[in-house]
C-alpha cells in the first residue's frame, strides 16, 4: 500500500479547502469504522477522558484519540509534577474546548471521582496492573499500554476484573490496526499463499538498551519518587527515570523481551489464529554490554512452540541485523513462501513460480493530519495504526464488544513473554496451564509467577 502524500498546488484557499475535506473524511472513516453506533461519538457525546502517565507514549495515545474523537480530557496524573504541567499545556490547546483538565499526582485521587468514560494508562510497566483494575473498579474503559504487566498473575487479576466489572480493555499492542499488516494478512495469510506454515522467526536488533552510569543525585523537587516507585524495588536515585531510562532495569519491567518481543510475538499471533504456547524455552543474559547499570538482558533467544511449528524470537542490541531491511519484524516461512513484516513495510517473496512477491508499504498520513509533523518525539510510521487502534476501542466502548487487542490476547502475549525471561533464569522449558495458573510440575516455577510488592502496595488477586 503506498501513502498518497504529495501534491503541487499551491495557494492557502487550496490548503484550507484541502485540510477541511481530509477531515470529513477522516470523520467519515471514522464512522464507517465505528459503525452507527459510532454517529454519537463523531458528532457529538464527548467522552470524559483521563490519563494515567504523562510521559512520552501517554501523551502520544492521547493526542491520538483526541485526533479521531470529539472527546473531553478532563483530568490528567503524573507523580511528575514537571510532566504534568507540559501536558495540560498541551492538552488544552489540542482539545475543542480549550479546558485544562484537572490534575492529580496520585492516581487514586483521580479516579475516586468516579467521572471517567475513558482511563488511558501509559504509566511504566509496573504500575500497569495496578492503575488499570483501579480504574476498572472506579467505572471506566481502560486503553492500556503494552505489556500489560510485570509478571504473570498480575494480568491474570487484570483481565479477571475486566470481565467481573465488563468493562472494555483495549491494549496498545496496534500492529493489529496497522493498515499495511492488515493488507499482509488479508492477501498473504487468509488467502492462502503461503501453504503450510513451518517455522516463524521473530528478532529485534535496535541498539535501544541504555547502558550508562549516572552518579547519584537527590531527587528533585517536582518528583515524588516514592510514588513513582510504588509496588517495585525502590532503586537509589541516579536521575529522571522517564526519559527510558527505567527501562533497562527489570525492576520495572521483562527487558526487550516484554517490550519489543510482545509486539512481533502478539501479531504472529493475530495473524496465525494462535492461543497459548505449548511449551517456552528460552536461553540468553548480559553477554557484550557488562560495563553499565542495566540488568536486562543483552542477547535473548526464546522459542514458543505449537503444533506443526515453533516461534522463535532473537534480540540482540548490539551488532548488526542480518536483514537490514528488518531489523524489528517476523517472518513467517510457509511452504508456498515466505512473508516478512515490520512496521514499515512487509513483502511476500513466493516459493518459485507458484506467485507473484507482493510489496506492503507503511502508510504515513501527514497530510491529514499536519500537527503529525511538529509533533516532539512522535513515530510517524505508528500515528495511523494507534487512531485506528483508538477508532476500534471506542467501536467496542459503544457495542460493549471486545476490541481488536482485547486484554485476554494482551495477557496472552505478555504473559508467554515474561515465561520466557522465567525460562531463561530457571534455565528449563516451562508449560503454563492458564487454568489452574501453575506452571506444570514446577513449584519453583510457580512462585515466580508472582513478584513481591513493596510495602504497602498489595498485589492484586486473580478473582
Amino acid at each position: 500500500m503506498q501513502s498518497s502524500e504529495a501534491h503541487t498546488t499551491s495557494g492557502a484557499a487550496f490548503h484550507l479547502s484541502r485540510r477541511r475535506f481530509l477531515r470529513t473524511a477522516s470523520a467519515a472513516l471514522a464512522v464507517s469504522a465505528l459503525g452507527a453506533e459510532g454517529l454519537d461519538i463523531v458528532q457529538g457525546k464527548p467522552k470524559r477522558v483521563g490519563l494515567i502517565g504523562t510521559g512520552w507514549y501517554g501523551k502520544s495515545d492521547l493526542w491520538r484519540l483526541i485526533q479521531v474523537a470529539p472527546v473531553e480530557v478532563v483530568a490528567l496524573c503524573d507523580p511528575d509534577r514537571q510532566l504534568l504541567a507540559g501536558a495540560v499545556e498541551i492538552a488544552s490547546q489540542r482539545q475543542k474546548s480549550g479546558k485544562r483538565p484537572r490534575t492529580y499526582t496520585d492516581y487514586r485521587e483521580m479516579l475516586r471521582e468516579k467521572d471517567l468514560d475513558i482511563v488511558l494508562v501509559g504509566s511504566p510497566d509496573h504500575w500497569h496492573a495496578l492503575h488499570t483494575i483501579a480504574a476498572i473498579e472506579a467505572g471506566a474503559d481502560v486503553y492500556a499500554q503494552k505489556p500489560i504487566s510485570v509478571d504473570v498473575l498480575e494480568g491474570e487479576a487484570m483481565l479477571a476484573a475486566a470481565r467481573k466489572h465488563g468493562r472494555v480493555v483495549q491494549i496498545g499492542t496496534q500492529r493489529k490496526s496497522t493498515p499495511h499488516l492488515i493488507e499482509a494478512k488479508r492477501q498473504v495469510v487468509d488467502a492462502g499463499l503461503l501453504g503450510k506454515i513451518g517455522h516463524v522467526d521473530m528478532c529485534c536488533y535496535y541498539h535501544m538498551r541504555a547502558n550508562g552510569n549516572p552518579p547519584l543525585e537527590p531527587v528533585p523537587d517536582h518528583l515524588d519518587y516514592e510514588l513513582w516507585t510504588g509496588p517495585a524495588p525502590l532503586r537509589p536515585y541516579d536521575g529522571l527515570p522517564h526519559v527510558r531510562w527505567w527501562r533497562t532495569f527489570m525492576e520495572y519491567g521483562n527487558g526487550i523481551m516484554g517490550d519489543m518481543c510482545v509486539h512481533m510475538f502478539d501479531t504472529v499471533r493475530w495473524m496465525l489464529g494462535l492461543g497459548w504456547p505449548k511449551r517456552i524455552s528460552s536461553t540468553g543474559g548480559i553477554y557484550v554490554q557488562k560495563e553499565g547499570k542495566s540488568n536486562i538482558a543483552d542477547t535473548q533467544t526464546a522459542t514458543f512452540e505449537y503444533d506443526g511449528f515453533d516461534a522463535v524470537w532473537q534480540h540482540r542490541t548490539w551488532g548488526t541485523p542480518p536483514d537490514p531491511d528488518y531489523p524489528w519484524a517476523l517472518f513467517i516461512y510457509g511452504e508456498k513462501g515466505t512473508l516478512k513484516a515490520s512496521t514499515m513495510r512487509a513483502d511476500f517473496l513466493p516459493q518459485g513460480n507458484q506467485a507473484k512477491p507482493l510489496h506492503f508499504e507503511c502508510l504515513y498520513e501527514r497530510e491529514k493530519y499536519p500537527e503529525d509533523v511538529t509533533e516532539k518525539d512522535i513515530e510517524l510510521n505508528a500515528a495511523p495504526a494507534t487512531r485506528r487502534h483508538m477508532l476500534d476501542f471506542l467501536a467496542a466502548i459503544e457495542r460493549r464488544s471486545r476490541p481488536v487487542a482485547d486484554i485476554e490476547d494482551g495477557h496472552i502475549s505478555t504473559a508467554s513473554c515474561i515465561l520466557a525471561n522465567l525460562a531463561m533464569e530457571v534455565r528449563r522449558p516451562l508449560v503454563y496451564d492458564p487454568a489452574q495458573r501453575v506452571v506444570v510440575g514446577d513449584a519453583e516455577a510457580t512462585r515466580r509467577l508472582r513478584r513481591p510488592y513493596r510495602a504497602p502496595w498489595r498485589h492484586p488477586e486473580p478473582a
